[in-house]
This record gives C-alpha cells, sequence and structure tokens, in this order.
C-alpha cells in the first residue's frame, strides 16, 4: 500500500512537470511566469519525495537541479513584479 502511495506522488509529479511544459509549448503558460516555475518547483519536490522510496541517484540529482533552477524562475518573477509594482 505505501508503495501506490508513492507511486500517485511521484505520478503527480511527473504530470506537473510533463503538464508544464506542455502548456509553454503550446503557449498557455510563459517561461518566466508564475504557472509555470510553480508547477516545475510543485512536481519535481513531488518527485524528489517520490525517490525517498525508490531511490535513483540519477534521478534524485536532476530533481535537485531542476528545483535550483525552479527556485531561480520564481525569485526573478518575484523581483520583476516587485519591481513593477514600485514604477
Amino acid at each position: 500500500m505505501i508503495a501506490l502511495l508513492f507511486d500517485i506522488v511521484g505520478m503527480t509529479g511527473t504530470f506537473l512537470v510533463v503538464g508544464a511544459f506542455f502548456m509553454l509549448q503550446l503557449g498557455k503558460a510563459k517561461p518566466t511566469g508564475l504557472l509555470y516555475n510553480m508547477m516545475n518547483l510543485s512536481g519535481a519536490i513531488l518527485l524528489l519525495i517520490s525517490l525517498c522510496y525508490n531511490f535513483n541517484l540519477a534521478s534524485f540529482v536532476i530533481e535537485i537541479f531542476w528545483i535550483a533552477a525552479s527556485l531561480i524562475g520564481l525569485y526573478k518573477y518575484l523581483k520583476a513584479k516587485q519591481i513593477s509594482a514600485v514604477a
């Protein structure tokens, strides 16, 4: 039963990351937007959680980089929002 839970968490993460990419390609999301970066961050975190059950070093490393890239994107988004609010 616990394996099923981790599989569901991992698949949800996969759908978020892949869904964000599809939305980007379809012009429904911007690479600098909140939605795109939040979907990537959430998906990567969920995939990382799923790796706690079935560990894979290569997958772990790519998810760490995916989280870092998403956090950079969110930082840039918030910084741009802050600058536009001041102007």
